[in-house]
């Protein structure tokens, strides 16, 4: 190696090109080291699942990992109480590098304010998307005898009437009752069919038939946070029944997709031996009548004999 280096220094330019590709070489190594070391390519961290615990309890869960919390976002899941983290980006379990910033979305202590629409004098249609324009719900549909069905005739939100002179605030999502006019000709409406969707979307459909909200049944476990994905597998009253306005449909929901296609396909099937019985019932009843309406007609054909044809029989 001495003889090499000997003879290298002989030759001027190859001892030049020769220190700077070893300076090159050393630069990189030293680069290489030192970005390593920033960076801490060899550590490593799992992100803990921070979801439902409280903020200053993720925060130094957090620290002791070398993560950082970021609030990123704000909810309001009343299933929650305020503070609680619903969600993080990365996920828990990722694996990442010390320092990273861990991006979480927490439950606010309650929802904004927001002005009460005057909806009484409209139709109930009319006066629900209005309310959920306003980002509001309706709470329960409340029926008393009118000329006009589904006539809005009053409005009442925490015991309080809404007049079109108030201005009133409620919490986003608040539920507003509504008095609602029935003619004494509708004595029924049907349940419109809402397997297949949301909770948000049934019940729109449900008010819109003049039928109230009743036990709302998600799948157990499912978590608060994914229950505006869920959708409704069961109703309590079938499409073909006939029921009072007012009265309260129970809805059954789950996330998974195979459990509401069979149940649509089911309840398909009864719908459809429903109509038939139905349809059978109908023709036996109007074949009964127009039995009774021939024997009626039979009897009316038939001579009479007066008290008069009875004496010349007997002379």
């Amino acid at each position: 190696m001495k003889s090499f280096w000997t003879w290298l220094k002989r030759h001027t330019i190859l001892y030049h090109l020769a220190m700077i590709a070893l300076l090159f070489l050393g630069l990189a190594v030293v680069a290489f080291i030192a970005m390593a070391f920033g960076t801490r390519h060899s550590a490593r961290r799992t992100v803990p699942d921070f979801v439902g615990l409280q903020l200053n309890d993720a925060e130094y869960f957090a620290g002791r990992r070398d993560l950082e919390i970021i609030i990123n976002d704000s909810l309001h899941v009343s299933a929650y109480p305020g503070g609680v983290v619903l969600d993080q980006l990365p996920k828990g379990g990722v694996v990442v590098k010390p320092g990273r910033k861990v991006y979480v979305t927490i439950n606010s202590s309650r929802q904004r304010m927001v002005a009460v629409p005057y909806v009484a004098g409209r139709s109930l249609r009319q006066a629900k998307n209005m309310l959920e324009t306003a980002g509001l719900t309706i709470d329960h549909l409340e029926y008393a005898d009118d000329i006009a069905t589904n006539y809005v005739l009053a409005e009442f939100i925490n015991g309080e009437e809404v007049l079109e002179e108030s201005e009133l605030q409620a919490e986003m999502g608040s539920g507003v009752v509504l008095r609602v006019g029935v003619s004494a000709t509708d004595t029924a409406t049907a349940a419109p069919q809402v397997l297949g969707r949301s909770l948000f979307e049934a019940k729109s459909r449900l008010w819109e038939s003049g039928l109230n909200i009743g036990e709302i049944i998600f799948d157990e476990g499912m978590p608060a946070l994914e229950r505006n994905r869920a959708k409704v597998y069961r109703q309590s009253i079938l499409p073909t029944e006939a029921v009072a306005y007012g009265a309260r449909v129970s809805l059954h929901l789950t996330l998974d997709a195979v459990k509401v296609d069979s149940a649509i396909v089911q309840q398909e099937r009864r719908v459809e031996e429903a109509l038939k019985a139905k349809m059978a019932a109908d023709s036996i009843a109007k074949a009964e009548q127009r039995l009774l309406d021939s024997i009626a007609n039979t009897e009316k054909s038939q001579p009479q004999q007066t008290p008069q044809a009875q004496d010349d029989f007997f002379f």
